[in-house]
């Protein structure tokens, strides 16, 4: 490479067409200050999207109070058709970067959440909306669980291997917060006329009080104008990064793609299950507490590991950390267990279920910083070991390969990964139905991290694995 090209990156407008960031030169001198730029602006606007996703979990705690004839299991699917329909978009949204562009791709889907937001602000206003109104809102709040996706192959190209961890790291942690914040922010401006009679007017409760539910939905919208158009004048679309589906597609027949889609159900589909399932479940089994109170707490322990988990993953390697959470998960859910109620109501300690729950988040919160580390060290190993007796130029094809497939497989298993939002609300509310608590799905998260426990161990982690990282 010339110095000349390692001085600054070759651009028109916001395209880059030149970027090497594994090259030390360029990228002391042009690459971390884009990386960095393009990372400023996709971590609000990725916290902007799980607000979006998870608006639910904060509202469907206050509908009965204004006067929907919702029963406890319409609640639960409300809760849950967000992580459903979010899984299912984030998909496509996977491969979309290098189709679009991230600079325009996250500037058209962080627009795309106004939808929900202001659809959820009407209907509220109303107790006669239908049912399926909520539902289709639900399904809208996808969009942004969809959003992940993108967001993490978007970030994943700026940035050099040995800076993967941290970069991936914040930009999950810190918009992973958008599920505390969202479940802080609601319980609050529920409560006040935030913006006066252009809003609405505010619902009552069969105790006479004032809540201004549709404040849940409008008090994103000028946020999400502001990052829509920081996104589409601030951030960079790599030219370098460009691929098709077809190139990327590969990832569907390579076994390591479908093994990460495993552990990272057991991490984020259990951090995004929790946090959706958290609320409706303490309602259920501890009547007397307010669960909005606490809420916020696990989404915002468990985001900000994420943080930590991806600096930890770069010291010390992410499937030894990746092992360690899924064997403190299996103790905390048995924790989880100790602390409940028996299927009469009795007994238990909301504390010590809280302090539970909470360490589960801590670890979910680090497991899916480990896994998201360990996806371009599987990819890089794999596609060194296939060119290691090739020419050069097969070399240099073949770093690009992995980079292009370790940024498909992040979206992609974060998109098999977010199901685990509707599955752990729904295994709680059908466990409920049919036994009369959660016992029977919690012990099904037990058996499932013990898988996730032994594929950890046999692939990446054991003195021999096929490819340890």
């Amino acid at each position: 490479m010339s110095a000349q090209m390692a001085e600054k990156p070759i651009s028109v407008g916001s395209v880059i067409h030149e970027w090497h960031p594994e090259d030390a030169a360029f990228w002391a001198r042009t690459g971390n200050r884009i990386a960095n730029r393009n990372l400023a602006i996709s971590i609000p606007a990725l916290l902007l999207a799980f607000a979006i996703w998870q608006m639910f979990s904060a509202v469907t705690v206050s509908l009965p109070k204004v006067g929907f004839k919702f029963d406890t299991n319409e609640l639960f699917w409300l809760a849950a058709l967000p992580a459903l329909s979010g899984a299912t978009f984030r998909i496509f949204y996977s491969f979309v970067v290098p189709m679009f562009g991230g600079r325009r791709w996250t500037a058209i889907a962080t627009a795309s959440l106004l939808i929900p937001a202001i659809w959820l602000g009407i209907a509220v206003q109303d107790t006669s909306t239908p049912y399926w109104h909520f539902v289709a809102i639900a399904m809208l709040c996808g969009f942004g669980g969809g959003n992940f996706a993108s967001s993490m192959s978007n970030i994943s190209f700026f940035y050099p291997k040995a800076k993967q961890g941290f970069a991936l790291g914040m930009n999950a942690g810190l918009g992973n917060l958008g599920v505390s914040v969202t479940q802080f922010v609601i319980p609050l401006v529920i409560t006040v006329g935030l913006f006066g009679a252009l809003a609405g007017g505010p619902q009552l409760t069969a105790e006479g009080k004032e809540l201004f539910l549709q404040n849940a939905g409008f008090v994103w919208v000028p946020f999400l104008l502001i990052i829509a158009v920081a996104a589409w004048f601030g951030m960079h679309d790599l030219a370098a990064a460009r691929s098709s589906f077809a190139e990327q597609a590969v990832i569907f027949k390579r076994k390591h793609n479908w093994l990460m889609c495993w552990l990272y159900i057991g991490t984020f589909g259990s951090f995004i299950g929790f946090s959706a399932g958290f609320p409706m479940l303490t309602k259920t089994q501890f009547p007397d507490v307010n669960p909005m109170t606490y809420a916020f707490l696990g989404p915002l322990v468990g985001a900000l590991m994420r943080s930590v988990g991806g600096w930890l993953s770069d010291k010390l390697g992410g499937a030894l950390l990746t092992f360690w959470v899924f064997a403190l998960m299996i103790v905390g859910v048995f924790f989880v267990l100790h602390f409940l109620p028996d299927h009469n109501g009795q007994g238990g300690n909301f504390y010590g279920f809280l302090g539970s729950f909470l360490g589960l988040f801590v670890l979910s919160g680090i497991g899916n910083a480990s896994t998201f580390r360990m996806i371009p060290v599987i990819f890089r190993t794999l596609h060194e070991r296939w060119s290691a007796n090739g020419k050069a130029e097969d070399k240099t094809v073949a770093a690009r390969q992995a980079g292009i497939e370790s940024a498909a497989v992040i979206g992609f298993s974060s998109a098999i990964g977010a199901y685990g939002g509707f599955f752990i609300p729904k295994s709680f509310g059908s466990s409920i139905a049919w036994t009369g608590g959660p016992q029977m799905a919690l012990y099904g998260f037990v058996a499932f991290y013990a898988t996730c426990l032994v594929v950890t161990w046999w692939w990446y982690f054991r003195r021999g694995a096929e490819t340890p990282c």
